[in-house]
């Protein structure tokens, strides 16, 4: 255990507090927001670390209470016994914890290889983060959709985003993070006439939503086009140029927007996802940068290409990366996803106490 950083964090964890509770500080909104939220992933750390140092305290005023009366002996080793599991909780909250965690995410879905059938799949899965998003209390956002002629989607961006500060800094991004990647589905699709099952696919990719802090983007770099609206819509939408695509030009981004009526709606929702995908370059920079062992610590669940399997004959889920599998694919796409995901993130907390202690070993 790192006596120095968890030093370190404590008079954090005292300024932050000190900052909170200075009435001028909820002038900015924003400011605010971002200082409660480091502030409510620092809460458990100080609980935990008040526990084992009253633990402490205790253990040490039992024995010597026990030097001159012999049952508080009794007393001694039970608070004794306490102690490994306190430490061991404070540990896992000193480890480097994903600096998104607290974050809103923007998820694009996009139809793969499959025609309608894909874009059917990636309407389901549109559907199930919702349903997730509503059980959880949090506010969904559809910030620009592409549909498709059966009422299936090839491209949709939802926004997610929690309702007030996160409890211990466990954002959105906390919980799906592990999205992202090609998610296959089994099944007899609805223009199959023979009863045939076909294997098809859509993407999903989960960014934090950027706040202006987080990334910078000169206005001198980017492209601006206009361009007019295909697909339903209002009376102005296919007849005014009010579609805008904007490319990021040092880093060849391109994003679109045609959702909304006006010009002006457009840029500010592709703006969003746009400061998204750059603060994800970013980050994919930095982990590229890394070592091996500092990237053990970041990110330990691999995003690889195909992450998870919808086998709707046998109503299963099978997520590859872990070789989680469950028998309950109708209640996941209903939008009860914790079971995976929480197999996900225990998988990432034991990689990444693994990863800690090779590094205090060396």
């Amino acid at each position: 255990m790192s006596s120095e950083r968890l030093a370190a964090l404590l008079d954090e964890y005292a300024e932050l507090e000190r900052r909170l509770a200075d009435p001028a500080i909820h002038a900015d909104q924003g400011t605010a927001r971002r200082v409660g939220r480091r502030y409510a992933e620092l809460v458990p750390l100080h609980k935990a670390a008040g526990e084992l140092e009253q633990a402490r305290a205790d253990l040490a005023a039992a024995r010597e209470l026990a030097a001159e009366d012999p049952t508080f002996a009794t007393e001694a080793e039970a608070i004794a016994s306490s102690l490994p599991a306190l430490e061991e909780r404070l540990a896992e909250l000193l480890i480097p914890r994903d600096p998104h965690d607290a974050k809103d995410v923007i998820v694009e879905i996009k139809a793969g290889e499959g025609g309608e059938e894909s874009a059917l799949f990636a309407g389901d899965l549109l559907r199930m983060y919702t349903r997730y998003a509503e059980r959880h209390g949090w506010v969904t956002e559809v910030i620009d959709a592409q549909d498709s002629d059966l009422g299936g989607v090839k491209d949709v961006s939802l926004a997610i985003k929690s309702k007030g500060v996160p409890e211990g800094g466990n954002g959105v991004w906390s919980r799906l993070k592990w999205e992202g990647g090609v998610h296959r589905v089994q099944r007899v699709p609805v223009t199959e006439s023979q009863g045939r099952i076909h294997t098809s696919a859509a993407g999903v990719l989960v960014l934090p939503e950027a706040e202006d802090v987080d990334v910078t983007i000169d206005p001198n770099e980017l492209r601006i086009d206009v361009f007019r609206s295909s697909g339903p819509g209002g009376q102005s939408v296919n007849t005014t140029d009010s579609a805008v695509r904007i490319t990021h030009v040092p880093t060849g981004i391109v994003v679109s927007c045609q959702n909304e009526k006006s010009q002006l709606q457009n840029r500010e929702q592709a703006m969003r996802i746009l400061r998204a995908r750059v603060l994800a370059a970013a980050q994919e920079q930095a982990d590229a940068a890394a070592s091996d062992a500092r990237k053990a610590q970041v990110r330990t669940v691999d995003r690889s290409e195909r992450i998870r399997t919808y086998n709707f004959p046998q109503n299963r889920i099978t997520d590859h990366r872990i070789g989680y599998t469950a028998y309950n694919l109708d209640l996941a796409l209903a939008g009860e996803l914790d079971g995976v995901l929480d197999a996900l993130a225990e998988a990432d907390r034991a990689a990444r106490l693994a990863g800690e202690t090779e590094l205090s070993r060396r």
